[in-house]
C-alpha cells in the first residue's frame, strides 16, 4: 500500500502471544440500566469478531470501552494486549493510536475535501511530505473504491460513499486494529454488500485485527472468524458463525430465521 511503517512500540512486562482484546467480566450500568452484565469475550490478534444483538444491548457501549471513553463499573479491559482498565488519559491516547473507529456517521469534515479528510491523520504526524501523503492518500482511496471523488465534498457523497472515505481515513492512520459501528446501517442492499466486500478485502490484505458491532447477519456470515451474540446486556453466544447457526438459543435461532426470510424477500 505504500505506507511508511513505524517501530511498534514495545512494553517488557506486555504478553503479545494472548488476546489482542479481551473482555474479563465487564460489567456497566447508567444509573438503573445495566447495559453490560458480566461480558466476556475475546480478539486475537488478525482476527474479525462481530458483536450482534438486538438495539440497546451494549454493542456500541462495548467499543466505547475498546476506545477507553467508557470505564467499566467491574471487571478488566485489555487492549492492544495492554490493560487499559485504569489507564489515565494519556496512556489512553498512545492507545487509540494503535486502535481506530469507524463510526456511523463517517465523522468526517464537511469542510475538507474526501481526499484531504483521508490526508489529515498522515499530516498529524509531521513526518511526512507532501508527495509522500499524495501518494498515500491516492493508494488508499483506490483501495476503498472512491479514488475518482478524492476532490468532492462529504456532503456531495452518499451515506455508503462516506464510510468507504471514513475506512480509507482510518488506515491512514496505520491502525493495529479498527472498529467498525454498524458500517452498513442505513445503506441500500447493493452498498452494505459492497462494503462487505471491501471490509473482508481489507481482512484478507491487511491482517488487521477488526470488531464489527453491526445487526447485518450477512455481513456476520461474510466477516466474523467468531461472533458475540449480546442479549439483555450479557453474552448469549460467543464462537464461529457455524457454530452459532447450530446453537440452541431461542434468540438466536430467531435472528437466523429472520435473516433468511429477508433474504427470500
Amino acid at each position: 500500500m505504500g505506507i511508511p511503517t513505524e517501530p511498534a512500540l514495545t512494553d517488557a512486562t506486555t504478553d503479545r502471544s494472548g488476546p489482542y482484546i479481551q473482555f474479563s467480566h465487564v460489567s456497566k450500568a447508567f444509573g438503573e440500566n445495566c447495559v453490560l452484565d458480566d461480558v466476556s469475550f475475546e480478539v486475537n490478534p488478525a482476527e474479525t469478531v462481530c458483536i450482534l444483538g438486538r438495539s440497546g444491548v451494549g454493542k456500541s457501549v462495548s467499543l466505547q470501552h475498546i476506545l477507553g471513553f467508557l470505564k467499566p463499573d467491574s471487571g478488566r479491559i485489555t487492549v492492544a494486549h495492554e490493560d487499559i482498565t485504569d489507564y489515565p488519559e494519556q496512556e489512553l491516547e498512545r492507545i487509540r493510536k494503535k486502535v481506530t473507529m469507524v463510526f456511523q456517521s463517517g465523522a468526517l469534515f464537511d469542510s475538507l475535501t474526501v481526499g484531504e479528510n483521508v490526508a489529515f491523520p498522515l499530516r498529524e504526524r509531521k513526518d511526512l511530505s507532501e508527495d509522500q501523503i499524495f501518494q498515500i492518500v491516492n493508494g488508499l482511496l483506490e483501495m476503498v473504491g472512491v479514488k475518482e471523488m478524492a476532490e468532492q465534498f462529504p456532503s456531495e457523497l452518499s451515506t455508503g460513499m462516506k464510510r468507504s472515505v471514513a475506512i480509507a481515513r482510518a488506515l491512514s492512520s496505520q491502525p493495529e486494529c479498527v472498529l467498525y459501528d454498524e458500517p452498513t446501517t442505513m445503506v441500500d442492499p447493493l452498498m452494505a454488500q459492497l462494503l462487505g466486500d471491501l471490509m473482508k478485502r481489507l481482512k484478507l490484505q491487511l491482517h488487521l485485527t477488526s470488531v464489527v458491532v453491526t445487526h447485518d447477519m450477512r455481513l456476520a456470515k461474510k466477516l466474523a472468524d467468531r461472533v458475540v451474540f449480546l442479549h439483555e446486556s450479557r453474552v448469549l453466544f460467543f464462537g464461529s458463525y457455524p457454530e452459532m447457526e447450530r446453537c440452541s438459543e431461542p434468540i438466536v435461532q430467531e435472528f437466523l430465521e429472520l435473516d433468511q426470510l429477508d433474504l427470500g424477500a
